[in-house]
């Protein structure tokens, strides 16, 4: 259980900056394996996420399963959206030789 002392260290947006993440790096691993991922930023801008090895074994898993091109339209966020495939059709253009 958190102490409620470690909870008013994470940084408001959910995240840690780099110099906080480094200070409490044993609170941050700790959190990344019970809580969930932990975002930590350097000046608020580019970050990295620390997961639990569990949670990047099955990220990674799941990046090299290999999908059919079926599965790949079934699992598209476009899926249910009804667009408009007509187009007119080209009846060439006039030339001037």
């Amino acid at each position: 259980m958190e102490r409620p002392q470690e909870q008013e260290e994470v940084e408001p947006s959910g995240g840690w900056q780099i110099q906080t993440a480094k200070a409490k790096f044993s609170l941050v691993f700790r959190l990344a394996r019970t809580t969930g991922p932990q975002r930590i930023t350097r000046q608020g801008k580019e970050g990295v996420v620390m997961v639990s090895e569990e949670e990047y074994e099955r990220l990674v898993h799941q990046s090299r399963q290999s999908k059919s091109l079926m599965q790949f339209f079934r699992e598209s966020p476009l899926v249910g959206l009804e667009l408009d495939f007509e187009r007119d059709r080209d009846e060439g253009r006039d030339i001037e030789l």
